[in-house]
C-alpha cells in the first residue's frame, strides 16, 4: 500500500522565530511537511522555481516585497494556496481582508509562547488551515480529503443536548449561517443581497480573535443591512446580522419575545471556537421550527451534526453546492446526514433566506 502523500508548506516571514514555531507545530502532524521556510518573498520565488509547494503560509508586512504584492504576483503568475499568517490587527487587518479579495484561501493568526493548552489550540488551528487551503478549488488538489485527524469535542461541551421546548412556539423568524474556508467572501455575497427588513441573521465564520470585529466593520460598509461583531446579551433584530466573535462561542437564547446572543468561553468544539455546532444547536433548542440554518464553504465538519438538530426541531435548512464552495467539506457533512433541505449556489442564498423567512 502506498503511503499517503503529504501536504508540502512553505513558509514566508521574516522572523526566524516565527518560521521555526510554525515548522515545530506542522512537524507534529503525520499528513503535513515544511519543505522550505524564506525570510522575504525574493528567497521564497527561488524556492518555488526548484520545488512547487501545495500551501504557502505568508506573512504581510515583511521587507524588500510586502506579502500582499507577493501574494498578487503568485495568484497571477501560478496560484498556489495561500493562508495569511498575521499579527495585524486594527488599519492592518484591513490588509488581511485586502489578501483574501486577492485570492488567499484563510486568515490565521502567529502562534505565540504561552501554555501547553494555547500551543495545543494554535497547532490544532493551524493544522486544519492548511488541510482546507490544500483541498480549496483555487488549486484542484485530490488525495489529501481523507487524511487523519485529532479526536474532537462535540457541542455538548458547550450546551447540552435541548429537550424540545416551548420556547419554539413563536412567529418570529432568525437566520444562523455557519462557514470556514473561502467563506469570507462568500457571506459577503449573501449579506450584500440581503433586504434591509430581513429577519435577524447570527453567523459563525471560523476567524481568528480580533479580526472578526474588523470583518463585520468592512461588512457594514458594504451591506445594507447592520452588520457587527456580537457582544454577550446583543438582541437579534430584524435588518442585523451578527458575527459571533473570534476566539469565543457565540449561543441563540431567547427571553420571552426576545432573542438574543450569549458569548462565552469555552473549549475548542468539532475543533473550532466559535463553533458553528454550538451556534446551531442553541438554534434548534431556542428558534425551532422559526429557524433558517445556512451552511456554507469550509473544510471539515463543524455544524453538520447542529444542523441535523435543527432539522430535528423542524428548521428550514440550506446548504451551499458543490460548484459554488471553495472547500465542499461543512455543506457536504450536513447533506450526508440528510440535515439540508435545499442545496444552491452561493449567488441564490439570500434569495431563498428571504423567500422561506416570508412563510407564515
Amino acid at each position: 500500500m502506498m503511503a499517503e502523500k503529504k501536504i508540502r508548506v512553505l513558509i514566508v516571514d521574516d522572523s526566524a522565530v516565527v518560521r521555526q514555531t510554525i515548522s515545530d507545530v506542522i512537524s507534529r502532524e503525520e499528513d503535513i511537511e515544511v519543505i522550505g521556510t524564506a525570510s522575504d518573498p525574493f528567497y521564497a520565488a527561488e524556492k518555488i522555481e526548484k520545488d512547487i509547494p501545495d500551501v504557502i503560509i505568508l506573512d504581510i508586512e515583511m521587507p524588500r516585497m510586502d506579502g500582499l504584492t507577493f501574494l498578487h504576483k503568485i495568484m497571477s503568475q501560478h496560484p498556489i494556496p495561500v493562508i495569511i499568517c498575521s499579527t495585524l490587527v486594527g488599519e492592518g487587518s484591513d490588509s488581511a481582508f485586502k489578501a483574501l479579495s486577492y485570492g488567499a484561501v484563510s486568515i490565521i493568526t502567529k502562534p505565540k509562547i504561552g501554555t501547553k493548552q494555547f500551543f495545543e489550540e494554535s497547532r490544532i488551528t493551524i493544522a486544519d488551515a492548511i488541510r482546507g487551503a490544500a483541498v480549496s478549488n483555487l488549486k484542484k488538489l485530490v488525495g489529501f480529503s481523507s487524511v487523519t485527524v485529532q479526536p474532537k469535542l462535540t457541542a455538548d461541551a458547550v450546551l447540552p443536548a435541548a429537550k424540545r421546548s416551548h420556547l419554539s412556539d413563536t412567529t418570529d423568524k432568525v437566520i444562523v449561517v455557519g462557514a470556514s474556508t473561502g467563506g469570507t467572501e462568500a457571506l459577503t455575497l449573501f449579506l450584500q443581497q440581503l433586504p434591509e427588513d430581513i429577519a435577524g441573521v447570527v453567523i459563525v465564520q471560523h476567524m481568528p480573535e480580533n479580526f472578526t470585529r474588523s470583518f463585520a466593520e468592512r461588512l457594514d460598509t458594504l451591506c445594507r443591512i447592520t452588520v457587527k461583531e456580537a457582544k454577550n446579551g446583543d438582541s437579534v433584530l430584524r435588518g442585523q446580522a451578527l458575527i459571533a466573535p473570534g476566539n469565543y462561542h457565540t449561543l441563540l437564547k431567547r427571553s420571552g419575545a426576545r432573542y438574543y446572543v450569549e458569548v462565552k468561553e469555552g473549549p475548542l468544539v468539532t475543533r473550532h471556537r466559535p463553533s458553528v455546532d454550538v451556534l446551531f444547536r442553541s438554534a434548534a433548542a431556542f428558534a425551532g421550527k422559526n429557524a433558517v440554518g445556512v451552511i456554507m464553504t469550509g473544510m471539515g465538519d463543524d455544524g453538520a451534526k447542529g444542523m441535523k438538530e435543527m432539522k430535528d426541531s423542524g428548521a428550514f435548512n440550506i446548504a451551499q453546492d458543490e460548484e459554488s464552495c471553495v472547500v465542499f467539506g461543512m455543506p457536504k457533512e450536513a447533506i450526508k446526514l440528510g440535515a439540508v433541505d435545499k442545496i444552491i449556489g452561493l449567488d441564490k442564498i439570500a434569495a431563498e433566506v428571504v423567500r422561506v423567512t416570508e412563510i407564515e
